[in-house]
Protein backbone atom coordinates (compact mmCIF):
# COMPACT_ATOMS: atom_id res chain seq x y z
CA UNK A 1 0.00 0.00 0.00
CA UNK A 2 1.15 3.50 -0.78
CA UNK A 3 2.11 5.37 2.37
CA UNK A 4 -0.53 7.99 1.49
CA UNK A 5 -3.25 5.35 2.01
CA UNK A 6 -2.27 4.91 5.64
CA UNK A 7 -4.65 7.66 6.76
CA UNK A 8 -7.56 5.47 5.65
CA UNK A 9 -6.12 2.44 7.41
CA UNK A 10 -5.70 4.50 10.59
CA UNK A 11 -9.32 5.67 10.37
CA UNK A 12 -10.48 2.07 10.14
CA UNK A 13 -8.17 1.08 13.01
CA UNK A 14 -9.74 3.69 15.28
CA UNK A 15 -13.22 2.32 14.52
CA UNK A 16 -12.22 -1.34 14.93
CA UNK A 17 -10.36 -0.84 18.19
CA UNK A 18 -13.17 1.16 19.79
CA UNK A 19 -15.84 -1.34 18.77
CA UNK A 20 -13.93 -4.54 19.61
CA UNK A 21 -11.67 -4.01 22.60
CA UNK A 22 -13.89 -2.44 25.31
CA UNK A 23 -14.65 -5.97 26.56
CA UNK A 24 -10.90 -6.55 27.09
CA UNK A 25 -9.25 -3.15 27.68
CA UNK A 26 -10.19 0.14 29.31
CA UNK A 27 -11.19 3.04 27.08
CA UNK A 28 -8.07 4.95 28.14
CA UNK A 29 -5.81 2.03 27.18
CA UNK A 30 -7.59 1.68 23.83
CA UNK A 31 -7.08 5.39 23.12
CA UNK A 32 -3.43 5.14 24.12
CA UNK A 33 -2.76 2.02 22.03
CA UNK A 34 -4.55 3.42 18.97
CA UNK A 35 -2.44 6.57 19.18
CA UNK A 36 0.80 4.69 19.82
CA UNK A 37 0.41 1.76 17.38
CA UNK A 38 -2.56 2.32 15.06
CA UNK A 39 -2.48 6.04 14.21
CA UNK A 40 -1.37 7.33 10.83
CA UNK A 41 1.78 8.75 12.45
CA UNK A 42 2.61 5.39 14.06
CA UNK A 43 1.95 3.47 10.85
CA UNK A 44 4.12 5.82 8.80
CA UNK A 45 6.93 5.26 11.29
CA UNK A 46 6.43 1.48 11.16
CA UNK A 47 6.59 1.54 7.36
CA UNK A 48 9.62 3.81 7.09
CA UNK A 49 11.65 2.48 10.03
CA UNK A 50 10.58 -1.14 10.44
CA UNK A 51 9.59 -2.19 6.93
CA UNK A 52 5.94 -2.80 7.74
CA UNK A 53 3.49 -3.38 4.91
CA UNK A 54 -0.20 -2.57 5.21
CA UNK A 55 -3.16 -3.71 3.13
CA UNK A 56 -6.90 -3.59 3.31
CA UNK A 57 -8.78 -6.87 3.46
CA UNK A 58 -11.39 -6.54 0.73
CA UNK A 59 -14.48 -8.28 -0.57
CA UNK A 60 -14.94 -7.01 -4.10
CA UNK A 61 -14.67 -3.25 -3.76
CA UNK A 62 -15.67 -3.23 -0.08
CA UNK A 63 -13.03 -2.84 2.63
CA UNK A 64 -13.79 -5.29 5.43
CA UNK A 65 -10.61 -4.97 7.51
CA UNK A 66 -6.87 -4.44 7.36
CA UNK A 67 -3.57 -6.13 8.06
CA UNK A 68 -0.03 -5.04 8.81
CA UNK A 69 3.02 -7.29 8.52
CA UNK A 70 6.79 -7.19 8.69
CA UNK A 71 9.57 -9.70 8.18
CA UNK A 72 12.86 -10.41 9.90
CA UNK A 73 15.13 -13.37 10.59
CA UNK A 74 13.21 -15.58 8.16
CA UNK A 75 9.90 -14.97 9.92
CA UNK A 76 6.66 -13.24 9.03
CA UNK A 77 5.31 -11.07 11.85
CA UNK A 78 1.55 -10.57 11.57
CA UNK A 79 1.37 -7.37 13.56
CA UNK A 80 -2.20 -6.47 12.72
CA UNK A 81 -5.22 -8.33 11.41
CA UNK A 82 -8.50 -6.62 12.22
CA UNK A 83 -12.01 -6.74 10.79
CA UNK A 84 -14.88 -4.31 11.10
CA UNK A 85 -17.62 -5.63 13.38
CA UNK A 86 -20.10 -6.48 10.61
CA UNK A 87 -17.48 -8.59 8.82
CA UNK A 88 -16.41 -10.87 11.67
CA UNK A 89 -17.30 -14.54 11.61
CA UNK A 90 -17.64 -14.61 7.83
CA UNK A 91 -14.30 -16.19 6.94
CA UNK A 92 -12.45 -13.00 6.00
CA UNK A 93 -9.87 -13.36 8.77
CA UNK A 94 -9.18 -16.97 7.87
CA UNK A 95 -8.84 -16.11 4.18
CA UNK A 96 -6.51 -13.21 5.02
CA UNK A 97 -4.34 -15.52 7.12
CA UNK A 98 -4.14 -18.02 4.24
CA UNK A 99 -3.03 -15.23 1.90
CA UNK A 100 -0.40 -14.09 4.41
CA UNK A 101 0.86 -17.67 4.79
CA UNK A 102 1.17 -17.93 1.00
CA UNK A 103 3.01 -14.60 0.89
CA UNK A 104 5.40 -15.79 3.60
CA UNK A 105 6.10 -19.01 1.70
CA UNK A 106 6.64 -17.08 -1.55
CA UNK A 107 9.18 -14.91 0.26
CA UNK A 108 10.97 -18.00 1.60
CA UNK A 109 9.99 -17.42 5.23
CA UNK A 110 9.86 -20.37 7.60
CA UNK A 111 7.49 -19.20 10.34
CA UNK A 112 4.57 -16.83 10.85
CA UNK A 113 4.06 -15.40 14.31
CA UNK A 114 1.88 -12.90 16.10
CA UNK A 115 0.94 -11.63 19.52
CA UNK A 116 -2.61 -11.82 20.85
CA UNK A 117 -4.16 -10.53 24.07
CA UNK A 118 -4.55 -13.41 26.53
CA UNK A 119 -8.24 -12.54 26.97
CA UNK A 120 -9.05 -12.42 23.24
CA UNK A 121 -10.57 -15.91 23.22
CA UNK A 122 -12.15 -15.65 19.77
CA UNK A 123 -8.87 -14.69 18.09
CA UNK A 124 -6.93 -17.34 20.03
CA UNK A 125 -9.36 -20.03 18.86
CA UNK A 126 -9.18 -18.77 15.28
CA UNK A 127 -5.38 -18.77 15.28
CA UNK A 128 -5.34 -22.25 16.81
CA UNK A 129 -7.65 -23.55 14.09
CA UNK A 130 -5.21 -22.15 11.50
CA UNK A 131 -2.27 -24.10 12.96
CA UNK A 132 -0.77 -21.56 15.34
CA UNK A 133 0.51 -22.76 18.70
CA UNK A 134 1.30 -20.72 21.77
CA UNK A 135 5.04 -20.56 22.34
CA UNK A 136 5.35 -17.85 24.99
CA UNK A 137 3.43 -15.73 27.47
CA UNK A 138 4.63 -12.12 27.69
CA UNK A 139 3.78 -8.90 29.49
CA UNK A 140 5.12 -5.80 27.76
CA UNK A 141 5.24 -2.37 29.37
CA UNK A 142 4.03 0.08 26.72
CA UNK A 143 4.23 3.22 28.85
CA UNK A 144 1.79 5.47 30.68
CA UNK A 145 1.14 2.65 33.17
CA UNK A 146 -0.23 0.29 30.50
CA UNK A 147 0.92 -3.22 29.60
CA UNK A 148 0.16 -5.66 26.84
CA UNK A 149 -0.60 -9.08 28.35
CA UNK A 150 -0.14 -11.38 25.37
CA UNK A 151 0.58 -14.80 24.05
CA UNK A 152 3.11 -15.20 21.26
CA UNK A 153 1.77 -17.72 18.77
CA UNK A 154 3.55 -19.19 15.77
CA UNK A 155 2.89 -21.40 12.79
CA UNK A 156 5.51 -23.19 10.73
CA UNK A 157 5.18 -22.24 7.07
CA UNK A 158 7.67 -24.73 5.70
CA UNK A 159 9.80 -27.48 7.16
Amino acid sequence: MDIDGLSEVAEMADVVWHEYFPCILTESQIDYMVDRFQSERAMREQVSEKGYRYAFIVDGDRRVGYTGISTSDGKLFISKLYLLKENRGKGYGSAALDMLFDLGREEGLSVAYLTVNKHNDIAIRTYGSKGFRTIQSIVTDIGEGFVMDDYVMEKVLRS
